[in-house]
């Protein structure tokens, strides 16, 4: 039993017989595969959705296994990459991975090697997906406010009190605490110290 019964991993390989056999082992452990022999043969309906990786050789007749990587990468490809290399294309893995794919095997690997890699791969790509959907809720609940919410969170996270805020804003404090509120409530804040730690992350995170 896997931790990912509903991802994907997609093995591109030209080789046939090495397909089936790691086919084989990943649907033994539960995981959905898909086969292509060719990275131009994945490229032509590759459409990553949910949970999922990639496997991928590394030399290959046509676009080679780097190149396939380097076009995924411009196409925004959200799924971790893990390369199989041969004993000569090692110094190419290492290229892939410090262009951010996610990890190689050198050929040929043991099965526990491999499967800790698929899986490793499916975790790092559920935390992504995790950290995207985070994201995008803080800015869904960002866009939500009003200018002078907006403008309040931030007088807020700079640690100023209602009565300054209110100085500054050329409003009254019950106008302040009204539209401090409303945007404590839209952003889904606990506490001051929960929007802050919020406001933080989120800003980190595009800093990153």
């Amino acid at each position: 039993m896997n931790s990912f019964q509903h991802a994907y991993i997609h093995i591109v390989d030209d080789d046939e017989a090495f397909r089936d056999s790691l086919v084989w082992l990943l649907e033994s452990h539960d995981y959905r595969v898909a086969c292509h022999d060719s990275a131009e043969s994945l490229l032509s309906d590759f459409s990553p959705e949910g949970i999922g990786c990639l496997v991928v050789d590394i030399r290959m007749p046509g676009m080679s296994g780097l190149e396939l990587f380097e076009e995924l990468i411009a196409r925004g490809n959200p799924w971790p990459v893990v390369f199989l290399t041969g004993h000569g294309d090692v110094p190419m893995a290492v290229q892939a991975v410090k262009r951010g794919a996610f990890e190689f095997l050198e050929k040929p690997f043991n099965q526990q090697a491999f499967l800790s890699a698929v899986e490793g791969a499916l975790a790092a790509c559920h935390t992504s997906m995790a950290d995207v959907a985070v994201r995008d809720k803080f800015e869904e609940r960002l866009a939500s406010l009003t200018t002078r919410e907006r403008e309040v969170l931030e007088k807020v996270i700079e640690g100023k009190m209602n009565k300054v805020i209110a100085d500054e804003m050329g409003i009254s404090i019950k106008t302040v605490e009204a539209h401090r509120g409303k945007m404590m409530d839209k952003m889904g804040a606990r506490s001051i110290a929960d929007l802050v730690q919020g406001v933080v992350a989120h800003r980190s995170r595009d800093a990153g």
